[in-house]
């Protein structure tokens, strides 16, 4: 695996490569005796303090494991017994990535290369250079543009389709291994910032529109409401304090073994009642959410055009025309709509004078003026009200007085517009902050018609406009540590039991804010993340040529959640979800049947499915005979090994077969 980067991401990406999935890693980092390379940050500046760097991010890696919260000491990354400890990261130096380098890096033999260079433009390059030395290589790019990493993927794609429809042996072999991925770690990282002001965690797993969560729980404990319980992932070992019957003594353990057990089937779990457990659970939002109206239509409300007093007074004029068209036809026996008619005529002054008419006719006409004295200012003040209400329709909105149990999202850049965008999806109410009116999200707040407060939120006022006080969440997420961890204290001094998720790059510095902030809000939940430690293991999963969607930390192991096609896994196809399981290795979390059935065709040896089958990302638990088709998508949960046996880069010696 070759990786190139310059910054935090890609070194835990290489940690990650080495540390969970045990490959071997080149890392490529820009020299910093180039002056066009002003990103390159001050730790990866020449070999030595990368290889520092690397050394300090592995050894992270290793001791808390994927996902884990800084400040909280998890188990380390697994090392199974008999396997030789990971390879050392190899790096290498250079000016700039051009084709010597991608060379020396060996992006000729690679089996993946990975460009997650904080610039497009480089990064781009760098996959048209690789995917012309090696039509055969699997490229993961990180790309910000949604359009134009389509655009990507399609023309590098073809062109390793021409490329292994022109080579003589293996193409379908190369047509299979020469994907193309393009990701951006905004996107990757929001759906776990979201499940952290949602439901207080970044250990969710999304796929199609399903938000789970894996979460350890203790004997007898259960979940919060409005969650369910889906499966148990893992019985954890017995500790001093557990009630007999732990994970040890569970039936399908293995005798003296003192560690979790893995994916255990529902009869194992059932009978391991004293112990804790890792369970899967679907992620609820309990609180308030918005109405429908309010994400529908980009204008101005109706009720909204004209104030409430200008539309009493309009109702007043209007009901004294009727009054006086009805005086007037009584009273001179004019026939009701002529009535009316000449009533509008002294309204707007331009009738006959009454000279030579009866007093009661005169009388009318006076009236008739007199009102319509009183209609001008108002339809002045019509016309300005219309006209500062359709301008302010184009403009942010204000904090509504009565809001609370909302989100206050502060930062609206890359990756605060993700997040922006996702909650609204999912009818948050937000309140955002931002100090830069010209910033990206700006355009899509104004859009989604979102209570935005422009401001610097170190000056006094800002967190009070955004009425923080009865905030539910606050989700801090600029680039400056120091700014996010002002905001935070500063919203933690007015509303102490506030949750905080701050964003945080220096790894030192964010778990001794989580330690703090922790022991001095004990009745608060306080979250520090770094874009660069969630967004790396989905990079790391596309690497590998899986859609693996997340890896859970249990105890010294780990679980890896993927993401797999049914056709072509003589494991999968024909199979029902039950028949699927393989207790310790291998069970199916959901099944994905949005594709049609397919034209039939000749008989089978496998009954085909009957019924119309589940809906779209059905969970699995309500699949209990379902026969998987090879055209389903399943969301499964397995350990390395177990994943390994069904979609396996390398093949495993015979030895270690079931």
């Amino acid at each position: 695996m070759v990786v190139c980067g310059d910054d935090a991401l890609a070194h835990r990406l290489a940690a990650e490569l080495r540390d969970v999935y045990r490959e071997r890693v080149t890392l490529l980092v820009p020299s910093a005796r180039e002056p066009h390379r002003p990103r390159v940050p001050p730790a990866s500046r020449g070999l030595g303090r990368a290889s520092a760097l690397l050394g300090r991010v592995s050894a992270a890696v290793a001791r808390t494991g994927p996902g884990a919260l800084p400040g909280v000491p998890p188990p380390a990354v697994p090392r199974e017994d008999g396997e030789p400890p990971p390879e050392p990261i190899r790096v290498q130096v250079a000016a700039q990535v051009d084709d010597a380098a991608l060379v020396e890096a060996g992006v000729t033999e690679a089996g993946a290369l990975a460009l997650v260079h904080d610039d497009d433009e480089l990064n781009i390059h760098a996959a048209l250079r690789a995917r012309r030395l090696n039509p055969r290589l699997r490229l993961v790019i990180r790309l910000y543009n949604r359009k134009l990493g389509q655009h990507l993927e399609e023309l590098l794609d073809q062109s390793a389709a021409v490329a292994a429809s022109g080579d003589a042996d293996g193409a379908g072999a190369t047509r299979g291994d020469a994907s193309t991925t393009v990701l951006s770690d905004a996107d990757t990282v929001a759906p776990a910032l979201v499940a952290t002001a949602v439901a207080g965690t970044s250990k969710v797993i999304e796929a199609n529109g399903l938000m789970l969560r894996a979460v350890e729980r203790a004997p007898g404990q259960s979940g919060p409401p409005g969650a369910r319980r889906l499966c148990t992932l893992a019985l954890l070992s017995p500790s001093p304090g557990d009630p007999p019957g732990g994970a040890a003594g569970a039936p399908g353990a293995a005798a003296g073994d003192e560690g979790p057990v893995l994916l255990p089937d529902d009869a194992t779990a059932a009978a391991a009642g004293g112990c804790g457990r890792v369970v899967l659970e679907t992620v609820a939002y309990t609180g308030r959410t918005l109405r429908p109206s309010r994400l529908r239509g980009r204008g101005a409300p109706l009720a909204s055009l004209f104030s409430r007093r200008l539309r009493w007074s309009l109702a007043g004029i209007v009901g004294a025309v009727l009054a006086l068209a009805v005086a007037a036809s009584l009273s001179t026996g004019e026939p009701p709509l002529h009535a009316a008619y000449l009533t509008l005529l002294d309204l707007f002054a331009i009738n006959e004078p009454a000279l030579d008419a009866p007093l009661a006719r005169k009388l009318l006409q006076l009236l008739s003026g007199l009102v319509g004295l009183l209609l001008l200012p108002v339809l002045v003040a019509a016309a300005f009200e219309g006209l500062g209400t359709f301008r302010s329709a184009s403009a942010l909105r204000r904090p509504p007085r009565g809001l609370s149990g909302h989100v206050v999202l502060l930062g609206l850049g890359k990756i605060g517009t993700r997040v922006l965008a996702r909650l609204h999806e999912m009818r948050v109410p937000v309140v955002c902050i931002e100090a830069d009116p010209e910033a990206r999200g700006i355009a899509l707040a104004r859009r989604l018609r979102v209570p935005t407060v422009v401001g610097d939120v170190t000056q006094e006022g800002v967190l009070e406009a955004a009425l923080t006080d009865r905030a539910r969440t606050l989700l801090a997420l600029t680039s400056e540590d120091t700014t996010n961890l002002e905001a935070a204290l500063y919203a933690r001094s007015v509303n102490p039991r506030l949750r905080v998720t701050l964003r945080l790059f220096d790894d030192g510095f964010a778990a001794a804010v989580y330690r703090t902030l922790r022991t001095a809000h004990p009745g608060a939940r306080t979250r520090s993340r770094s874009v660069s430690f969630l967004a790396a293991p989905a990079f790391a999963g596309a690497m590998m040529g899986r859609e693996i969607l997340g890896a859970i930390p249990v105890e010294r192991r780990v679980l890896l959640v993927a993401r797999v096609e049914v056709r072509g896994h003589a494991a999968l196809e024909g199979r029902s979800v039950g028949e699927v399981l393989r207790p310790g290795r291998l069970r199916v979390l959901a099944v994905d049947s949005s594709a049609p059935d397919e034209p039939p065709a000749e008989p089978a040896a496998a009954a085909p499915p009957t019924g119309d089958g589940p809906e779209p990302a059905h969970l699995a638990d309500e699949l209990d005979g379902y026969v998987l088709r090879p055209q389903d998508v399943v969301l499964v949960a397995a350990t390395r090994e177990g994943l390994g046996d069904l979609l396996s880069r390398r093949p495993r010696p015979a030895a270690r077969e079931e």
